[in-house]
């Protein structure tokens, strides 16, 4: 059988598309989360775990949280150096860009074992930890278009610098408010 020859890329050819290319991709896996996280909310209505089960979900949930919190509060440390002038943008690019699997990691199983700890959805606390998930995840997703837009070498602008303080800032209340609402829902 003789060989295939092996393909090489012709000029022009298409690329595939990619999380980060635009706007409208970034929107794209934005309404993909928010179907995941209601079919997630859905199915968390209709499955009881059992007291193992729960307990090891509650296990991985607080180690979720270390790692997906913890390397944000990294990330947003360097952010905030870079913008005090005590890091460089590459430097803080750099780091941030490493943390990023931890970040999504992180969230990820956040989600995963909050959903097998049978969150009740008619809580005003927990529909408001379900929203400030949401509006996290769409902001970490923009975020991705954020670090592409610094990663170029052109000069920044006012309105990028607000954009990254913009994202930092929401990126601080949903993490900060979900641990709040999940430490205030344990007490109930």
């Amino acid at each position: 059988m003789a060989a295939l020859p092996a393909s090489t890329p012709v000029a022009g050819s298409l690329r595939p598309v990619r999380l980060y290319d635009s706007w409208w991709t970034v929107a794209a896996a934005g309404l993909m989360a928010m179907v995941v996280l209601t079919g997630g909310l859905w199915f968390s209505t209709h499955v009881r775990a059992d007291p193992v089960l729960h307990e090891a979900a509650l296990f991985v949930h607080l180690a979720s949280l270390v790692l997906g919190f913890g390397a944000v509060l990294a990330a947003d440390w360097y952010g905030a150096l870079w913008l005090t002038g005590r890091a460089e943008l590459g430097e803080a690019l750099a780091v941030t860009s490493r943390l990023h699997v931890p970040i999504w990691a992180g969230l990820a199983g956040l989600v995963a074992s909050g959903l097998m700890l049978h969150p009740d959805l008619s809580s005003p606390l927990t529909q408001a930890k379900v929203a400030l998930v949401a509006v996290l995840t769409l902001n970490g997703l923009q975020a991705g278009l954020l670090t592409r837009r610094l990663s170029a070498p052109v000069a920044l602008r006012r309105r990028t610098l607000a954009w990254a303080t913009a994202t930092a800032a929401v990126s601080q209340v949903c993490w900060w408010g979900s641990v709040v609402v999940g430490f205030i829902n344990t007490r109930n």
